[in-house]
């Protein structure tokens, strides 16, 4: 384990570009959110061959991110490495990786765009919930790609928010959802990014591309059940700045939002959840490649 550093070309921007911004109560959800969505996280890791002695990267792992569970899968001798462009995130993943006593973890601050990691040095490059928050994510898949070994996989877990419902409905459950969309999207990070993922990873040339789609949805007592609320609480100044509503009105629709999800038999869907993964192909794949690409040439001329 090392103290967090710098790593890569990080910038204001780096951090700016995160809607949800970087508050206590933010970083607090994150921490939920590594338990919340362990098993889901858990399902994609495993579609992969890892062992002791592989290499991860978690790209943009925050306050705790999947490095327990990678660092389990590869252990004792593999290496696993963290990193967030938030001096705070790194600072609480540090700290997370030695209250658990977790070997081989190595946490770093720096810009999933731009990490200035060596080429090829994981044999998983792994994102959760980091592509639905920047405004360009063909920035960070390319860098997945750049960094995988040869043969290596490229893994992420997304949330496409298209399709949020509760039902019996509620206005003030419906307004906390079109103000997260309208307030989300502003700086350009697409929330309906989950069904795009494939196609991203097939744009950076990977092999076997593969998805599966999990519904969100969540009972009374599992934290989870109110995302999309507090999603907006940690948007809350984004919110009020943008004029979507003013602070009395957030107040409102927050409680009655909460309070009608209170009730066991209300159902409510926060949208999907994609896990997708993709294999970089060896060298000799893209040798052979280019040799039928010239002999379809050479056919056609």
């Amino acid at each position: 384990m090392s103290e967090p550093h710098f790593q890569g070309d990080v910038g204001p921007d780096a951090t700016a570009v995160y809607t949800l911004g970087s508050s206590a109560g933010e970083s607090a959800r994150l921490v939920r959110q590594s338990d919340e969505l362990l098993a889901d996280s858990a399902a994609l890791v495993d579609r992969v061959a890892l062992s002791s002695g592989s290499s991860v990267i978690d790209l943009g792992c925050g306050p705790r991110g999947c490095l327990e569970l990678l660092a389990g899968r590869v252990s004792p001798a593999g290496r696993v490495v963290g990193l967030d462009a938030d001096p705070a995130h790194t600072a609480m993943a540090s700290e997370f990786i030695a209250q658990r006593g977790l070997s081989g973890v190595e946490i770093m601050t720096g810009d999933a765009r731009h990490t200035g990691l060596p080429s090829g040095s994981f044999d998983l490059v792994h994102a959760r919930t980091l592509l639905v928050n920047v405004p360009d994510p063909e920035e960070v898949v390319t860098e997945m790609a750049r960094l995988a070994k040869p043969g290596g996989w490229v893994a992420g877990l997304e949330p496409d928010s298209e399709y949020a419902m509760c039902y019996p409905p509620h206005p003030a459950f419906d307004r906390m959802v079109e103000i997260f969309l309208a307030a989300f999207s502003r700086n350009g990070a697409d929330p309906r990014i989950g069904r795009r993922v494939p196609e991203l990873f097939r744009q950076v040339g990977l092999r076997d591309v593969s998805v599966e789609a999990r519904v969100q949805m969540y009972p009374l007592g599992n934290s989870r059940r109110t995302v999309r609320l507090d999603l907006v609480r940690s948007m809350r100044g984004r919110v009020v700045d943008l004029g979507l509503a003013t602070e009395a009105e957030l107040d409102d629709l927050d409680a009655s939002a909460r309070a009608h999800l209170d009730d066991p038999q209300v159902v409510a869907v926060f949208g999907l959840l994609f896990l997708a993964r993709g294999r970089k192909p060896m060298d000799e794949e893209m040798s052979a490649d280019g040799d039928s690409r010239s002999a379809v040439a050479d056919r056609n001329q």
